[in-house]
């Protein structure tokens, strides 16, 4: 169930809008403010996951409600209902910090429409940020980003490209093996025997094993005739999963 904050100064439209969103398909819990100062307070208590909201309101008006709530929140989806969409109006919203804009007049139906193609919108991005995210030792790497962070320091690092693709390949499987094929496919789109391409690995390897010489734990390995592999220390665990996937690789 979608939890919506709706800002509205007109009773009639407010009532409609309401009633229908939570006959919707999939549901809706509403809540309802009639000004920008009412529905600041309401946003606080009730932690929407979408507002709906009037420009044009007496007390405080939508833009300097949007201002408010994105001095520190910048996650809720916030929509603009309003018959003023001029460019600059619509400029204007957005630089507040508006998702969109739906014209006046509209349907639930037709807000209903609006609200979830954003939100799905953001989950999937959200979705596929996570899983572009991956953890091993004290490290968090973004390979969307290119980001390895150290957790203990907080010292962020901006890898390159190549190198960033090479660490995501391995940090995915860590302490399994990761064929060279795989990787060369993955970052170059090329076989081993391509030599320079080959090369060119040991050489982007070799840098990676720089980056966390200072940290034990950690490990690149490289099996021969098989592949290579992140190692994060585990009591040993490691070391056995490495002798079984190398001895399974070998039988194949």
């Amino acid at each position: 169930m979608i939890k919506l904050l709706l800002v509205e100064d007109d009773p009639n439209l407010s009532y409609i809008i309401k009633g229908g969103l939570e006959d919707a398909i999939g549901g809706y819990e509403v809540r309802t403010a009639t000004n920008g100062k009412e529905g600041l307070k309401m946003w606080d208590e009730f932690k929407p996951d979408a507002i709906i909201s009037d420009v044009d309101m007496p007390v405080m008006n939508g833009l300097d409600m949007v201002k408010r709530i994105r001095e520190t929140d910048h996650d809720t989806t916030i929509l603009f209902a309003s018959a003023m969409t001029s460019p600059k109006d619509v400029r204007c919203g957005y630089e507040m910090g508006v998702n969109n804009y739906i014209k006046k007049p509209f349907t639930a139906d037709e807000l209903d429409a609006h609200l979830r193609a954003i939100l799905d919108l953001k989950k999937e991005g959200k979705t596929r940020a996570q899983a572009e995210c991956c953890t091993f030792g004290h490290y968090l790497f973004d390979g969307g980003h290119c980001v390895l962070t150290d957790c203990r320091t907080g010292e962020k690092k901006l890898l390159p490209h190549t190198i960033s693709k090479i660490l995501q390949a391995l940090a995915k499987n860590k302490n399994e093996v990761v064929c060279r094929e795989a990787i060369l496919s993955l970052v170059w789109c090329k076989e081993e025997n391509d030599f320079y391409a080959s090369r060119n690995l040991d050489v982007y390897v070799n840098s990676l094993r720089k980056l966390f010489k200072d940290d034990p734990s950690i490990e690149i390995k490289t099996l021969r005739g098989v592949g290579l592999s992140l190692c994060v220390a585990q009591g040993g665990e490691e070391t056995e999963n490495l002798e079984t996937a190398k001895t399974q690789k070998l039988e194949n």
